[in-house]
């Protein structure tokens, strides 16, 4: 892993050449013709983390996309994805994809999730998919964080996450927010009313260990920076082992789990990292088998 961009070789990729490949791809996966697609001899293709061959899943049930598109892009490792929403028959879903190109021009990864909530143990309410300036914003060169700095900061949201007991491992912004699958869940004071903690920034969540619930950040990956917009993408499983009954928070307050089953999250979480801090989270998350493996890790 390299600590600065400024140490890699020249890149073979272009951030407008990369978005032009996903315009493409994303032009024929809604039109229904994976034939269209530059596919390189060899593709590992996955949706909601099962290997699947290409033109299953999605390209057969998708009906249009939605106008919510949030794009971004690795000009070093030559990827590129995006957060949007995916129409099919009967239901609106929140949907990332990532893909990457390589050195001859051709597509040979594809990972995609896709939040059918119809089919999900997890269902959220009043969901709402808008374009978020901060995560668009390009971040001034001399401002820019190092790329193994970037995935450290979103590697530490993640251990602050697992087992949360009140200790931070990374940095928050004062201004940072997180949306779920549509959902903003911090400074929403409507879900608040459902979800108290809800009402709370990123950082004060955190400090109060509300996450108890959450056993393991498992099978992380951070496949794609996008040192320009200082975004991570990362991949991975929230494993809970649905044990934990009663706890405290870290003021002393009560709290019972809401979670008593085995269970996982399969996630895809977007990171803008801001002055040196988690300023933005976008992740979309679908709940697997409990310890579900990843097919990722043959990489």
């Amino acid at each position: 892993m390299k600590p600065e961009s400024g140490n890699a070789a020249p890149s073979l990729h272009t951030r407008e050449a990369l978005y032009e490949h996903l315009d493409a791809y994303l032009a024929a996966l809604a039109a229904k013709a994976p034939s269209r697609v530059p596919w390189a001899d060899f593709v590992f293709n996955t949706e909601n983390n099962v290997a699947l061959q290409i033109g299953d899943g999605l390209w057969g049930t998708i009906e249009r996309f939605g106008d919510y598109q949030l794009n971004f892009a690795d000009v070093e490792t030559g990827q590129v994805g995006c957060f949007g929403v995916a129409v099919e028959p009967l239901e609106e879903s929140a949907f990332a994809t990532r893909i990457k190109v390589n050195r001859d021009g051709r597509i040979c990864e594809v990972e995609t999730i896709v939040v059918r909530q119809a089919d999900s143990g997890l269902k959220f309410e009043n969901q709402k998919f808008h374009d978020k300036p901060v995560m668009n914003a390009v971040v001034e060169e001399g401002a820019r964080v190092p790329r193994a700095r970037m995935i450290s900061l979103a590697d530490g949201y993640f251990d602050t996450l697992q087992l949360n007991d009140g200790k931070l491992f990374t940095h928050f912004h004062p201004d940072c927010q997180r949306v779920e699958n549509g959902v903003q869940t911090t400074n929403n004071s409507a879900l608040a009313s459902f979800i108290p903690v809800a009402g709370l920034g990123c950082e004060e969540q955190f400090r109060l260990g509300y996450y108890r619930y959450d056993d393991e950040l498992r099978a992380r990956r951070f496949p794609l920076v996008d040192e320009e917009r200082g975004l991570v993408l990362a991949g991975g499983f929230i494993d809970h082992a649905g044990r934990l009954g009663d706890y405290k928070l870290t003021d002393g307050r009560a709290l019972s789990s809401p979670i008593r089953r085995p269970h996982s999250f399969y996630l895809m979480e977007l990171f803008k990292i801001e002055d040196g801090a988690i300023r933005q989270i976008e992740a979309n998350f679908i709940t697997v088998p409990y310890k579900m493996p990843s097919p990722w890790d043959r990489q």
